[in-house]
């Protein structure tokens, strides 16, 4: 990955627009807007764009499974308090995705730039009215049958 690359994924962790580093992307902790402010980058490229967000989420919050568990047995072995670990465990594991939900939605957004430029597509899309890519600007019209009848 080249510097541009973390510069984007490091934007996106910050919750903050990948492409421009603009802010105040979020209006609720879970509720994104539709384009940056900024720069007006349309977020929600197609519909289940945000399914790699999910992804991402869940990646995280196993990853702080495992270091917990980790850690945890490696600091209280030979006897590990096996209840209490299990009660902090999932409280970290119902907390962790609440948290962390509107970072993985940049991150997955700074994910996608970084897919779309190396295979040089475009990424840069303006927002309102911006054509998405992959989609003409004449759809084909269905063919009209007739049946015979007038």
């Amino acid at each position: 990955m080249n510097d541009s690359s973390w510069r984007l994924l490091l934007r996106g962790a910050l919750k903050r627009c990948p492409n421009c580093g603009g802010g105040k992307l979020f209006t609720r902790w879970t509720r994104m807007v539709r384009n940056c402010p900024r720069c007006s980058y349309l977020f929600e490229r197609e519909e289940g764009f945000f399914l790699g967000a999910l992804v991402v989420n869940i990646a995280v919050t196993e990853a702080l499974i495992i270091i917990f568990i980790a850690v945890s047995f490696g600091l209280t072995l030979p006897d590990p308090p096996l209840t209490k670990l299990a009660i902090i465990g999932a409280i970290g594991a119902g907390v962790t995705p609440l948290v962390a939900y509107p970072f993985t939605k940049t991150i997955w957004t700074a994910v996608d730039i970084i897919m779309r430029n190396a295979l040089g597509e475009s990424y840069r899309d303006r927002g309102r009215g911006a054509r998405q890519p992959g989609v003409s600007d004449s759809a084909p019209q269905p063919e009209s049958r007739s049946n015979g009848h007038s």
